[in-house]
């Protein structure tokens, strides 16, 4: 388990960061943010924002019989509104998770995307 937290990025102290987390520079997580590597590491670039009680996680399949990794890859200037979930394992760059929107893991965010306020984004 490891943290990297490039200069510049600002991480408060009231986020939760679990697993092998990498958070690029001027970067901000914001109090109550959740960042979560249960099934693999999180690799989050540059000038990223991720508010309050906005949850990015690379969750475990309960289904899956391999110990599989997987790496979720965020690209830079995103941002993480208030209260969104994002399990997508690639999201590129520009992308906006509006306030309590929900992208499932089989979700692959390119660039510009805009997930609207509520909405949930959901793959089998």
């Amino acid at each position: 388990m490891s943290l990297n937290i490039a200069p510049g990025a600002i991480v408060c102290n009231e986020s939760q960061l679990v697993g092998d987390i990498s958070i690029g520079t001027r970067s901000v997580v914001h109090p109550k943010a959740q960042i979560i590597a249960e099934a693999g590491p999180i690799i989050i670039g540059e000038n990223n924002l991720i508010e309050e009680r906005a949850k990015i996680i690379n969750a475990k399949d309960p289904n899956e019989t391999t110990d599989t990794t997987r790496v979720m890859i965020i690209g830079n200037n995103n941002v993480f509104e208030v209260d969104s979930t994002s399990y997508a394992l690639k999201i590129g760059d520009f992308n906006n998770l509006e306030s309590k929107s929900v992208v499932g893991k089989s979700v692959v965010m390119t660039n510009g995307c805009i997930v609207g306020a509520g909405c949930q984004i959901l793959t089998e």
